[in-house]
């Protein structure tokens, strides 16, 4: 029950128990296209390249960020969490001139702001992080989508710990490139990193395009611009991949694959509203029975992701105490946070497989427990009471 990763949908492990096949085999090239036609209804978009990144979200970030920034590239990143400096990581190893736009933890960012720096820097691109876990926060996406459009500026977005859980709309939002991961709400393990490309991304990805020699013909030709830096992570060649060509890139990782697929087809079995409400639902009881454990939760409420809480950890408690008493009395997981965070709050997830009603109850029962044997004061079942009150709701 911490931030990520999550129990595996048991459904998804049978999955990946599937035999391997060949990476050109016709039943192969099938279910990368189902996968494919699967993640356009996900990233509720109709984007051609809408595929997988073989490794775990932080390859999808980087993937895009290294194919769409070249060198001397101005970008604008927000920074409202720990997952917001692991993008000004990745742009500044790309080589790109990165401009932060720095949030108190535990807020998001105002779209105005993003407007304001857009006007002064005009970058090529705007990288902001949908749910940074590390603040439990959910970033509004629409309003700076509009901005972005309407001022030519690329907009990615990291949405890995949010997509399943919380509403993204890829098309409608004007994202140019959204990358996730399995391992949250998707309710998979980590190292297929799903992505979506709009028009826009993909004509500066064409811009670098390059064929290795081995596999390139005279009916291939060189993009006008610079060559993506990465070999592995080269979106251009990798769509090469995927498409109809399937130019040889890497070898599929066909278990990673028929996982991202048995993920994606148990969402939308469910349907994205539904899972959407799961999440909102069991999120909000995990909040309530924190909060009648006489414990405050962290950061801006009005925005926090319906699938993982902050607290803050009782003055008198020893967060890592209760963590490990959890962990080896109970066989529950919860985590603390990074950074300025870390020691000071837990990060409690309820997210895919896991965000059900008997995982929400069990887990504030036993973490009363473990409070009411470090002496924290509480009311006894005031915590399971009001959960169970927000599910009566």
């Amino acid at each position: 029950m911490g931030p990520g990763p999550i129990n595996c949908d048991p459904r998804v492990l049978r999955a990946m128990s599937y035999q391997l096949i060949g990476q050109f085999d016709p039943s192969m090239t099938q279910a990368m296209n189902d996968t494919m036609a699967l993640y356009r209804e996900v990233f509720r978009t109709r984007n051609e390249w809408t595929m997988l990144i073989d490794g775990t979200s932080r390859a999808g970030i980087e993937a895009c960020l290294v194919s769409l920034l070249a060198p001397g590239d101005k970008v604008v990143v927000p920074v409202f969490g720990r997952f917001g400096h692991l993008l000004v990581e990745i742009a500044e190893r790309c080589g790109a001139d990165v401009h932060t736009i720095d949030i108190e933890w535990g807020e998001v960012c105002d779209p105005a702001l993003i407007e304001a720096a857009i006007v002064k820097v005009n970058p090529k691109l705007v990288a902001i992080v949908q749910g940074d876990t590390s603040t439990t926060m959910c970033q509004p996406l629409d309003e700076i989508g509009r901005i972005c459009k309407e001022k030519g500026v690329l907009l990615y977005c990291d949405a890995t710990a949010s997509i399943g859980g919380n509403d993204l709309r890829a098309d409608d939002w004007h994202l140019s490139a959204v990358s996730v991961g399995l391992q949250k709400c998707l309710s998979g393990p980590p190292g297929s990193a799903p992505i979506t490309l709009n028009e826009d991304a993909v004509a500066v990805i064409r811009q670098r395009r390059h064929v290795e020699a081995g596999i390139r013909t005279a009916e291939h030709s060189a993009g006008s611009g610079q060559r993506i830096a990465s070999n592995y992570f080269d979106l251009g060649m990798i769509m090469d991949y995927w498409g109809k060509e399937r130019l040889n890139h890497h070898t599929e990782a066909a278990s990673m694959l028929f996982a991202a697929r048995e993920c994606a087809r148990i969402l939308l079995q469910e349907g994205l509203e539904q899972a959407h409400e799961r999440h909102r639902v069991n999120g909000a009881a995990l909040a309530a029975g924190l909060e009648a454990m006489n414990l405050k939760l962290y950061g801006d409420q009005r925005h926090r992701m319906h699938n993982v809480v902050g607290v803050y950890i009782p003055e008198g408690v020893q967060g890592d105490a209760i963590r490990g008493a959890l962990l080896r009395d109970f066989g529950i997981e919860i985590g603390t946070s990074f950074g300025p965070l870390h020691g000071r709050i837990w990060r409690i997830g309820c997210m895919g497989y896991n965000a059900r009603k008997d995982a929400v109850l069990t887990t504030l029962a036993c973490l009363e427990q473990c409070l009411l044997r470090a002496g924290h004061k509480l009311s006894a079942g005031a915590a399971c009471t009001a959960a169970m009150a927000v599910y009566e709701a």
